[in-house]
């Protein structure tokens, strides 16, 4: 889905070329990635904690991530085609901002339907953002800088994969899943600042820039690529989603952490390789 419309800002260049990466702003994006990926997957890592907090059972809290992915599913190409004219930094803005609040909503409430809507409103400000992402980085650098800027602006979903979610897991369990998602509204609040600092504007897509979604549909590979990303994310989500009964037969359940670390070290060793070969 953001493949679809990240194929319709990469069609404008970058309004200053850089020939170096500006790698302040790209790592503010790799965050940004990071806290969407870290508010998506959190109730996977803390299922028990969860469910026991809340007093519902383990599927439903994996329902959580379900209601997420429906919302980017349902959200992300109606907003990115009404919002292909904003600014790009206001509109990175508030998809981040989006992420203090529903975090926030999820550490404070006692109510699992209260936080099951926040939940998809997350998934919302997701699509939004995934779909802006690699666009955005494009634009920051010189064309043949742009595969290496969109790795680095991606390094997020990595390390939130084999870093975040094992320190969210191991701090809910230590201190309680709600600090979990409280301490990610403190680091979305910083990382708006961050974006003022670091990442620059630009102008939203003039009107002879866009293409329509069926254009971009007829795009030579699209549709390929888009079926290997459903297929794939589907797969994936599923088994994230319920790691933790998962791990239960097999005598791991005590080690979802460290299950979690290698799960997410592999993703990480895969894009450091790609980013070494895309440019070329």
């Amino acid at each position: 889905m953001s493949n679809t419309v990240n194929a319709c800002e990469l069609l404008q260049a970058p309004a200053e070329p850089r020939e170096r990466l500006p790698v302040g702003g790209l790592l503010a994006l790799a965050t940004a990635g990071f806290i969407t990926l870290m508010t998506e997957t959190l109730p996977a890592g803390l299922l028990p904690q969860m469910s026991a907090g809340l007093g519902v059972s383990a599927a439903l809290i994996g329902q959580l991530v379900t209601v997420y992915a429906l919302g980017s599913l349902l959200a992300a190409i109606p907003l990115i085609l009404l919002t292909q004219g904003w600014r790009r930094r206001p509109l990175l803005l508030i998809a981040i901002g989006g992420f203090a609040l529903v975090n926030s909503v999820t550490a404070l409430s006692s109510d699992y339907r209260l936080i099951l809507l926040a939940r998809l409103c997350a998934g919302v400000f997701a699509g939004l953002l995934w779909a802006l992402l690699a666009g955005y980085a494009s634009r920051m650098v010189a064309p043949h800088l742009q595969g290496r800027a969109i790795t680095l602006a991606m390094l997020g979903a990595p390390l939130a994969l084999s870093v975040g979610m094992p320190a969210g897991t191991w701090l809910g369990s230590l201190l309680g899943w709600r600090m979990s998602f409280a301490v990610m509204t403190l680091l979305t609040l910083a990382l708006i600042g961050w974006v003022l600092v670091q990442v620059p504007d630009f102008p939203g897509l003039r009107t002879q820039k866009r293409l329509s979604l069926g254009r971009v549909l007829t795009l030579p590979g699209i549709r390929p690529v888009l079926f290997v990303t459903f297929a794939y994310v589907l797969g994936h989500n599923i088994l994230y989603t319920y790691i933790a009964p998962f791990l239960q037969p097999a005598g791991l359940g005590e080690q979802i952490e460290r299950v979690l670390l290698v799960f997410g070290l592999a993703a990480l060793l895969s894009i450091w390789l790609v980013g070494l070969l895309i440019d070329r």
